[in-house]
Parts: C-alpha cells; structure tokens; sequence
C-alpha cells in the first residue's frame, strides 16, 4: 500500500509506556469513550427515542453494525486468504472503529434534523451527516487541543463515503426557501452526500499518500440533471462498514417493526415474501417462507433464529472485487482498488428488505410527523442561536464562534456543530426553555 495509512494528524502525542495495542484498537477505543460516541444511545434511529422499551437507537445500531462488519471480515479473510492478508489488519479493530463512529455525526432526529440543519446552511457550506462525522472525529472531539480524537489516517479514510465536497456535489438549480419554517419540504432540502470546504486541510492530509491520478479518479463525480451529483467510489474499508450498516439497516431495523407490530403480516408477504420468491436464489426459495412464519410467529427466540439467518445468508454472500476490473478503472491504491460487495441476488434480496424498512416503516406519518416535529425544532434552535450567539450559546461554544468570527472562518458551522450534537431529548428541553411559558425541565445547559 502506498504511503503510512497508520499516520495520525498529531505525531508523538499521548504515547503511553507499555502501550501495545495496534493504532486501530487505539482509535477504537477513542471512539468507544468519546461524547459523541455516547450522546448515540438517544439519537433516533427509525422510532423515537421513548417511544418504545424494545427500538434500536443510533448506538445499538453501531454496535450491530459493528458486529456485522467484524463477520464480514472473517468471511473476506476465509474466502480471499492470501488478498486479505495483505489488505486487512491481522484483527477486526479498524472495521469495528469505522462501524462504531459511522453514525455519530447524525444530529438530533434522524433525517429531519438532518433536513433542518442543510437548509439553515445552505448558504454556508451546507450540513450532511458523513461530512459531520469527518468533522466530528478529526476536530471537535476534545481528545486533542487541534485534531479530534487523532484517529489513523487509514480509519479517516475509512470514514469518509462520499470522497468530495458538498459544493461541488449540489445541484446549482435555484432552491426557492420558504416563506417560513412550516412550509418547508422535507424532499426539497436533503443535502448532497459530501464533505465541507470548512474541512479541506484534513480531507488533502487524509488524501496525501495517494498519486494525482488515484485522487482525481477517487474524488470523480457522476453528474445528474435533476437531483445532486454523487461520488462513485470508496475504500475498501468503507465499503466493509456500508455493507455492515446496510445489513443491520435493513434485517434489524425490520426486526424492530415486526416485534412492535409497526407492519403487518399480510403487508409484509405482499411487499417482501412475494418479490423474494421470484428470485434466482436457491437459499430464499428454500427459507424464506419458514423465515416468514418464524418472523410473525410471536415467540421472541424464532424470531431471533429467522433474523440470525437472514443476516447470515448474507454476510457469507459477500464478496472481494477489483474495482479496476469491474468498472475499467485504474486505481494503484490497493485500498482504493479493491471493495467488499454483495453478489448479484443476495443485493436484490438486501434491497427489498430496505425498501420495505423505509416505505412501511420510515415513512409512516407517525414516524414522518415525530421527524417534522424534530425538524422545526432544530431550525428554531439554529435561527435563535444565530440571531445572538454570544447570548445564546453555551460559554465555550460563543468563544467558538467568536473565534471563527475574528479568524475568517464559517461562525456558522459553529453553531450546526452544537446543534448536530445534541441528542433529541437535549434539543426538545432546550426548545422548551427558550420557546414555551411553562417549561418542566430542570436540567441547566452547560454543554
């Protein structure tokens, strides 16, 4: 592999005696005992945080992701010995760190605080969830006085799924903001799946041991008329986490609607069974109907033993591609050239699974009304907080922005970093102290 993907921002710093862990247990660990990591476990997943004792939150799911990735891992090295022993670490560390912190920089709300966010950015640099967790990780994380929690250069690289900036990314149609907050349209605003500009300097250090060619092509972008541009790469390593995220996505998150009965049996073998059956796969057309009557049969250990075949049917249908030959590029980077990816049925069985997650389950209008809610919140929050920063803001986040201020920089991306990380129930009772006469909350704002 060219250059150190070992590599941190800060070289020489928190070095301990006796200290042999490899540099990715180490930033596992970091993100293991940082805020961000924690503040998961009352962020919304897909229901509500409170709304249910059995829901997944944004660290439950980590940690499945997590676990996921680390099988992911032992199939690859099991199936593709001699590639792995050369591309992977001699441990799952590194995919565990990446599945653990893929999600922190989420902010309150699930996809309406997301929504929020972008559009009260839109005119400094805009808010995306990966882009925020890049931030989060190499910055705002107070394990370091610059440079975040100092992860490798290598987790860094495995973090970011979208390799390019949101300006760039963003479709330049006119968006005409609303007259006001209410008549915001959800499908209108979501952001491009990118970085920030207010992040370059560690977005080039992340990129630099990779020749001009291997960055051009990695930073590459498939333009769309209508909706914003994508990115059309990844590392290896994300490719691990993404595959990990989209399985514990869709099997687990389904498991959630099944067991708090959010869906139906009837809606289920319609929009999932049916269409699975027509596949050209000879596990589903022998299982899926037993998985079917085990899912729905109301007994907690069936359920578990169709979940635990399902995730496992595909784990072991993951495969090692060379991103080169498949797509007639040329990447040198082994990192860059080589992707874990689902075979061809198992991706069509993955995808009905997910569809099914966010037609019946994420877009329900009790779902959709708890994100619309969230989603005034978080933009009420944000114009409060700009209108007087140094009124309004937590002492240190208004000598942030301050800083930002005198600096040059965006004061602006100040204040969505306080907002993103908030949890739902911290934003709801700061809404409620600033906005509503009679508030019950007694917890002080010391963030």
């Amino acid at each position: 592999m060219n250059g150190d993907w070992s590599d941190r921002q800060a070289l020489g710093i928190h070095t301990r005696q006796d200290d042999h862990r490899s540099p990715f247990q180490r930033d596992r660990a970091r993100i293991l005992h940082s805020a961000a990591f924690r503040r998961l476990q009352s962020k919304t997943q897909v229901m509500g945080v409170g709304q249910s004792d059995f829901y997944r939150t944004r660290l439950t799911h980590s940690l499945e992701a997590a676990q996921i990735g680390s099988g992911i891992c032992a199939q690859l090295r099991n199936k593709y010995r001699q590639q792995c022993s050369q591309l992977l670490p001699n441990d799952d560390a590194l995919i565990e760190a990446l599945c653990l912190a893929h999600d922190i920089g989420h902010p309150p709300f699930g996809h309406g605080g997301e929504i929020a966010l972008n559009f009260m950015m839109h005119n400094f640099g805009g808010f995306e969830g990966n882009g925020q967790t890049l931030r989060i990780v190499s910055k705002l994380e107070p394990y370091t006085e610059h440079f975040g929690m100092n992860l490798s250069r290598r987790t860094l690289l495995g973090l970011i799924k979208y390799p390019q900036f949101i300006d760039l990314l963003a479709n330049q149609q006119a968006q005409t903001p609303p007259a006001n907050f209410r008549q915001l349209k959800a499908s209108d605003w979501s952001p491009p799946k990118g970085l920030y500009q207010d992040d370059k300097a560690i977005v080039d250090w992340i990129l630099s041991p990779l020749s001009d060619d291997d960055k051009t092509l990695f930073q590459q972008i498939k333009r769309n008329h209508y909706k914003h541009h994508k990115t059309c790469y990844k590392s290896l390593d994300c490719s691990i986490m993404e595959l990990a995220d989209d399985i514990a996505y869709g099997i687990h998150d389904m498991e959630d609607a099944i067991v708090t009965q959010m869906v139906s049996q009837a809606s289920f073998y319609e929009h999932v069974v049916a269409p699975l059956s027509y596949l050209d796969e000879p596990f589903i057309q022998q299982h899926i109907h037993s998985i079917f009557d085990k899912l729905f049969s109301g007994k907690r250990y069936l359920q578990k033993d169709a979940i635990g075949m399902l995730v496992n049917y595909l784990i072991t249908h993951i495969e090692l591609i060379d991103v080169n030959r498949q797509q007639q590029v040329n990447f040198d980077e082994p990192l860059l050239r080589f992707n874990a990816a689902l075979s061809s049925a198992p991706k069509k069985a993955l995808q009905i699974f997910k569809d099914y997650v966010l037609c019946f389950v994420i877009k329900q209008p009790s779902i959709q009304r708890m994100e619309y809610k969230g989603q005034q919140i978080v933009m009420e929050l944000f114009e409060a907080f700009a209108s007087d920063p140094e009124r309004l803001l937590p002492h240190d986040t208004s000598k942030a922005w301050q800083q930002a201020c005198h600096t040059g920089n965006n004061p602006h991306r100040v204040i969505a970093d306080y907002l993103s990380s908030m949890t739902d129930e911290h934003a709801t009772g700061i809404y409620s102290k600033l906005f509503l006469t009679h508030s019950h909350s007694s917890r002080t704002d010391h963030d």
